[in-house]
């Protein structure tokens, strides 16, 4: 399974993967669609993909595709 994550982090909005930063410095809506983008990626390769994205208020919401047997 991969990770995807987008939090607040030094007052800028970055996307990980896996825990590692994978771009910095964005807005909110262009880290969003970025980790989306490679959720999207990582579903078509047939990987179970795991999306957390934070809140402007600091909730996370969750979203788990796929399978790992595929």
């Amino acid at each position: 399974m991969v990770q995807y994550a987008v939090t607040l982090k030094d007052g800028d909005w970055t996307v990980f993967s896996d825990g590692t930063p994978v771009a910095g410095e964005l807005s909110r809506s262009a880290a969003v669609q970025m980790a989306k983008d490679l959720a999207f990626e990582a579903e078509a390769r047939g990987e179970a993909v795991e999306l957390l994205i934070q809140s402007y208020y600091g909730e996370l919401s969750r979203r788990i595709t796929g399978s790992a047997d595929i």
